[in-house]
């Protein structure tokens, strides 16, 4: 294990906080990101950080997919969207150390830092005079960091990297929560809309449930599309980009009433 992920960054010297204010304001934050999706949850993070954490004034948070790319996916303004997009074009800076090295990075002072030599002087243009990012949180090669940004010198203190350390590691819990959330309700939501498709090709070709989603399968792969996006445009709009099974092709000598109506 990283002994740098979750611990101050080197400048730190141990200030406490207000522990009692700190977790009332926490309780709050749980309580108002219950049932968000992800992305709402990363917003409501945001927020909370900026209302929180003491001398920040903007914040965001970057996600790195693959720990290739990253992007903003949720900021509290223009300030960190502009930072971040010039840490994603330089491809250095405090943010994508906190992804990277699972480390609290923090600048007290954009005028005097020397760690990023293309990045700072332009971050310091940007508005950012100071800034905390702090690592949120890692899953395989998915990375994500919470960013602080402070439009005057010396605003982030020991303080401030206590109470945001707490802060992301609640935060980490609450996006954990409302990933894993969404993707059980996504995975009901695919198993019902297959459902529904098959159901369909049963009625319409006179398939048994197995010959019916083999077939789901088999189109799904010929047209190139994923099998839930198949089902879900069968559902909603009866479609079928396959030619009729052959096998449930109906008799030209039956010309039921039923079949009659079908065709």
């Amino acid at each position: 294990m990283d002994e740098r992920r979750g611990q101050p960054s080197k400048q730190d010297a141990g200030t406490l906080c207000d522990e009692d204010a700190l977790a009332q304001t926490l309780s709050a934050f749980a309580r108002e990101s219950e049932q968000l999706d992800p992305h709402a949850t990363l917003v409501e993070i945001v927020r909370a950080a900026v209302a929180l954490v003491p001398g920040c004034d903007e914040a965001s948070i970057s996600i790195v997919l693959g720990r290739r790319k990253a992007t903003t996916d949720a900021a509290s303004g223009d300030l960190p969207r502009a930072v971040d997009a010039l840490q994603e074009r330089l491809q250095q800076g405090p943010s994508l150390d906190a992804a990277y090295l699972h480390a609290t990075v923090r600048v007290s002072d954009m005028a005097t830092e020397t760690r990023w030599p293309l990045f700072t002087p332009a971050a310091l243009a940007a508005g950012a005079a100071g800034m905390l990012s702090l690592q949120l949180f890692v899953k395989g090669d998915d990375l994500g960091a919470l960013n602080l940004f402070s439009r005057r010198a010396g605003a982030f203190t020991d303080e401030s990297e206590h109470v945001g350390l707490i802060f992301a590691s609640h935060a980490a819990v609450a996006y954990s929560v409302a990933r894993r959330e969404d993707r059980m309700a996504r995975g009901f939501l695919t198993q019902q809309v297959i459902g529904q498709a098959q159901g369909i090709l049963m009625e319409r070709y006179k398939l048994t449930e197995d010959r019916a989603f083999a077939l789901l399968v088999r189109a799904s792969q010929q047209c190139n599309l994923k099998l839930r996006d198949l089902a879900v445009r069968l559902a909603r709009s009866g479609e079928w980009p396959m030619p009729q099974p052959a096998a449930a092709a109906p008799d030209p000598a039956d010309t039921s009433p039923r079949d009659e109506a079908r065709r």
